[in-house]
């Protein structure tokens, strides 16, 4: 509040103008929370009215509950994967080695339960240990040598790649144990495989790591400034490593679950997951908490993206039809979003 001075050297206070600014003020915010509501849902709404043209464009087909279920169930794998690189995402780092892992622990999976007759669940326990090591190599490279993340999993997922041809002799190796494939793909809950409700379930553990526990305030500050972090108390160097560390778990787990989605593993299996994670992921950060990497936007970024490439091939669309949806899909959000921000900003300035 302003003043003014009289003539007697009282001091009087300006009426009108504090009214003003606070009026001023309070609509500014209001502009910012309503641009920041339409940010967020903008991708939820876009799920919906995809698939709502594509069920008035293909009635027969396309909206059928088997659709769903399909579409659904078999963006699993990618969910899992989307979700193993948002941990050193958030953190700071990137993981280009999920791919790999993913087609590494199914081919470990395959190779002990088929070929050297152990127990799938022995199998599984053993391809979720080495994707714990191969997260902590990638940690150890990464932070302790001090390698930058980008090259560090650049090369370890071409050294897991050429494991992986390795101990399959470059061949397919079929018949995974039906104790595994069943509960992936067999089993279903509301006509869908419970596959779909395993890769939900790691999403909403993840979100609410990530909003109400002490950890993931710390990723999350980790991956915003880690001087800050370090100055603030934080073991960045800890969180960094545990990131990796549990990038390569959760890849493990989708690779478990991709041997018992086909109930066998192909010796470059999981690579073609890469692309498409990182799509997601990027696309998440668009929506539901804008700015940041966040579970929940990337599983809807991930259905986004398989109901409009579903839909398009019901129309008859090319098979390449699906890396041109990605990309322009990417780009046509990240753009919105650049855009909403622009505006946020001049909100705020008051322009």
């Amino acid at each position: 509040m302003t003043t003014r001075h009289n003539l007697n050297g009282s001091v009087e206070p300006e009426t009108g103008v504090e009214p003003d600014r606070s009026a001023s003020a309070s609509a500014r915010t209001r502009r910012i929370r309503i641009m920041r509501r339409i940010e967020a849902s903008v991708l939820p709404a876009g799920l919906v009215l995809v698939y709502l043209a594509f069920a008035l464009a293909e009635p027969g087909t396309y909206p059928t509950v088997s659709n769903l279920a399909t579409m659904l169930a078999s963006q699993a794998v990618l969910v899992l994967v989307t979700l193993a690189l948002l941990l050193p995402l958030t953190a700071g780092d990137y993981d280009l080695s999920v791919g790999a892992m993913v087609g590494f622990s199914a081919m470990i999976i395959a190779e002990l339960n088929v070929q050297h007759g152990w127990p799938v669940g022995l199998a599984l326990l053993a391809a979720l240990v080495v994707g714990i090591c191969l997260g902590a190599i990638n940690s150890f490279f990464t932070i302790t040598v001090g390698i930058e993340s980008l090259i560090v999993t650049l090369g370890s997922a071409t050294v897991i790649q050429g494991f992986t041809l390795w101990i399959s002799g470059s061949n397919t190796v079929s018949g995974v144990s039906q104790d595994l494939v069943n509960p992936v793909i067999v089993y279903r809950f509301l006509s869908i495989p419970l596959e779909f409700y395993f890769a939900l379930g790691v999403a909403i553990i993840m979100w609410y790591v990530f909003e109400y526990t002490p950890l993931g305030r710390r990723l999350l500050i980790t991956g915003r400034g880690p001087v800050v972090a370090r100055l603030t108390g934080i073991r960045v160097n800890r969180i960094r490593a545990g990131s990796f560390v549990l990038s390569g778990l959760i890849s493990a787990l989708a690779g478990a679950l991709y041997a018992g989605t086909s109930g066998a593993a192909a010796p470059t299996g999981g690579s073609e997951f890469l692309l498409p994670a990182f799509a997601a992921a990027f696309l998440g950060a668009t929506t539901i908490y804008p700015g940041r990497f966040n579970p929940i936007g990337s599983l809807i970024a991930v259905y986004f993206l398989v109901f409009g490439v579903t839909g398009l091939e019901f129309l008859g669309a090319p098979d390449y039809v699906q890396e041109l949806f990605y990309g322009t899909a990417l780009i046509i959000a990240v753009t919105f979003s650049q855009i909403v921000r622009r505006k946020e900003a001049s909100a705020r300035s008051g322009r």
